[in-house]
């Protein structure tokens, strides 16, 4: 969003009191690398496609991205939405050879994405845990879980409680970033898989959407526990992640 966007989005909506108070004096989550992380496919054919976008300093600084042979059947009605069918990725190598790249960003920083139970999912249903890793959660303690995730729908509907709608696209368009997103898209994607429901340009239009929040000076103070915090709509899990407790 731009900075007239944001303040008119403030002053139209306003921050939840919960929100305010947990900004805080410390390292703010922009100097944190956060892999924005978003998957096409199911649990019955597998991931199919997939997308990183790197979020650092509130900007998109690199960007990944790769077809993966199907495990199992891809169901008509899901090939109409993503535009993926199964015999053209036979070429493909499967997700699961993609071990060490998703290991290597859970090591560096914490993973993000839109409603992030389904990427959760997604990864667990290949590799159940990834290897010790920073808790970024609890400062300076380890875990070996892929979470706990930044999840920018969560973020949005906290933050931006009066939004119609919580869709990517939705967002998208209501932070005046379409724009903005279709040249990234021009830089980063594939040309056939600039839209929507192609995996990295999901993963970019997420990516830009937490981004924009580091435009507004209160929540670019946030810490990188405290968005992770904000990232939740569990009550006890919120509060726990406040007080560096288990997630």
């Amino acid at each position: 969003m731009s900075t007239e966007d944001t303040e008119a989005t403030e002053k139209s909506f306003g921050f939840p009191d919960s929100v305010c108070s947990v900004c805080a004096v410390g390292n703010n989550w922009t100097a944190q690398p956060i892999f924005f992380v978003d998957f096409e496919g199911s649990r019955t054919s597998g991931v199919l496609e997939y997308g990183v976008a790197t979020l650092f300093e509130g900007r998109i600084v690199e960007a990944h991205t790769r077809l993966c042979r199907a495990v199992g059947r891809v169901r008509p009605e899901d090939a109409a939405v993503h535009g993926l069918r199964e015999e053209a990725l036979a070429a493909h190598a499967p997700f699961a050879d993609d071990w060490e790249f998703f290991a290597s960003l859970r090591e560096r920083g914490p993973l993000a994405a839109h409603y992030a139970g389904v990427e959760n999912a997604l990864l667990k249903s290949v590799w159940p845990y990834p290897r010790n890793s920073p808790d970024f959660a609890r400062p300076g303690e380890r875990v070996i879980e892929w979470g706990p995730w930044i999840d920018s729908a969560r973020l949005y509907a906290q933050l931006y409680p009066r939004l119609d709608s919580g869709r990517l696209e939705s967002l998208v368009a209501a932070g005046g970033l379409q724009a903005e997103l279709d040249a990234l898209a021009v830089t980063y994607c594939p040309p056939d898989r600039r839209r929507y429901h192609a995996a990295l340009y999901d993963a970019l239009a997420g990516a830009l959407l937490l981004g924009s929040l580091a435009r507004d000076p209160q929540l670019a103070r946030l810490t990188t526990m405290q968005l992770l915090a904000l990232s939740t709509l569990d009550g006890e899990k919120r509060d726990a992640l406040q007080q560096r407790e288990l997630f």
